[in-house]
């Protein structure tokens, strides 16, 4: 598994860090959408950004939820419809290893 992108931040500055995993696990948690939904949504956000290392972990983390392969297929076509192709290259590029 690849080092974690902000493992900088545990000598830098630690605060920042706690800051940063707090805010995470209070938007990916369980609630009125469930985790593996909210972990889609943050794919294709990512995906839309051209952020694809975060689309190949957070894909990997959706199908450790429940996520399906048309479940991921699916919400790459809404973010394609709203934000337009761009996101597609990023996440084939992301998913090429994940969803073999």
């Amino acid at each position: 598994m690849p080092e974690h992108p902000l493992k900088i931040y545990e000598d830098l500055d630690p605060k920042l860090l706690d800051l940063v995993n707090n805010t995470r696990d209070l938007a990916l948690a369980d609630g009125a959408l469930p985790r593996k939904i909210k972990l889609l949504i943050a794919m294709v956000l990512d995906a839309v950004h051209g952020a694809s290392d975060g689309v190949q972990s957070l894909a990997r983390e959706a199908i450790k939820a429940g996520a399906t392969r048309e479940e991921i297929a699916e919400v790459l076509r809404v973010a394609q419809y709203i934000c337009g192709v761009g996101c597609v290259y990023t996440a084939a590029r992301a998913l090429k290893d994940v969803l073999k």
